[in-house]
């Protein structure tokens, strides 16, 4: 998926309906997350990316430069990446159950659209990819989505 604009259809349109059809007792292929935890996982950084959840940027200046050539290509995230701002054990679910965690999932979806609509210049700082614009936070929300989605097999 090269354009964009698909990639952005995917995310507002596409990516919770995806992960409607996962059962919630679905093992992941790899990792220690269950389905909630992963989806809870998802709004966390969506949040980020709409700027909700302020972060301070962790990588080395030096590295950001080839942290966004990755971001700017194809290639997906490799299985188990290692997160360092995550424990090992993953935290408690948050939502009664899974239907809940992917609405709170499609409103931070909808808020971090709405929020570059209101000011197609901004940019937030993401704490592994430095200071990101709309579309590498598009980019990147890709990249971390479809990640997640052949954790478990929805793809």
């Amino acid at each position: 998926m090269e354009n964009i604009q698909d990639k952005i259809h995917f995310l507002q349109n596409d990516y919770t309906k995806k992960l409607a059809q996962i059962p919630a007792e679905t093992a992941p292929k790899w990792g220690k997350m269950n389905v909630q935890q992963m989806i809870e996982h998802m709004s966390d950084y969506v949040r980020i990316a709409n700027g909700k959840t302020p972060m301070e940027i962790v990588t080395e200046a030096d590295r950001i430069p080839r942290m966004q050539a990755f971001l700017a290509s194809d290639k997906p995230f490799p299985e188990n990446t290692p997160n360092a701002l995550m424990s090992d054990t993953p935290p408690p679910v948050r939502h009664a159950n899974h239907e809940s965690a992917i609405a709170e999932l499609q409103q931070e979806v909808d808020h971090f659209i709405h929020t570059y609509q209101q000011d197609q210049n901004k940019k937030l700082a993401n704490p592994f990819f430095g200071e990101l614009d709309f579309h590498q936070q598009v980019q990147l929300l890709y990249k971390h989505s479809t990640h997640h989605l052949r954790q478990f097999g929805g793809e």
